[in-house]
Formats: C-alpha cells, sequence, structure tokens
C-alpha cells in the first residue's frame, strides 16, 4: 500500500471502486502500483506518513499553519569596536 494525497479535484460524479475520490489534498492509501500510476500522471503526490503526536509534541490540525516563529535574529548591541 502507498499512501498518497490528491492535488487536482476528480470531475463530479467519478469513481473508484464504487466509492468516490478523495478530496483533493485528503491522504488516503491505495494499492502501490495504483498510487504510483496517479503519481506519475501528476493527478497524486506521495504524502507523508502521520507523526504522532507524542513524537510531534502538540498535535497539528491539517492545513494549519506551522506556529514556529519566522522572525529573523535580533542583531546585538555593542561587543564590538
Amino acid at each position: 500500500m502507498m499512501r498518497i494525497r490528491m492535488v487536482v479535484d476528480m470531475p463530479p460524479g467519478a469513481a473508484r471502486d464504487g466509492q468516490p475520490w478523495p478530496a483533493r489534498g485528503v491522504p488516503v492509501e491505495l494499492p502501490t502500483a495504483e498510487a504510483a500510476h496517479l503519481v506519475a500522471s501528476g493527478v497524486a503526490e506521495e504524502a507523508p506518513e502521520e507523526v504522532r503526536a507524542d513524537e510531534a509534541g502538540e498535535p497539528q490540525e491539517a492545513g494549519a499553519p506551522d506556529k514556529r516563529s519566522r522572525r529573523k535574529p535580533t542583531k546585538q548591541k555593542g561587543g564590538e569596536g
């Protein structure tokens, strides 16, 4: 099995084995050959394995922004001269 995420929305009414395709961005596990074909076709990308909550610290909602600071380090005064 291979975990992928659709990068496109499939047309309305499109189905896989009688079930609707997952929405764009939603991870799903499919048989490796089928998933690899979708990735090679450009309609899906390989999705990383989910990180367990005890390894990641705080659980993060899907699509939530990263909470790490993006500020540049401040310059320190003095020390030179």
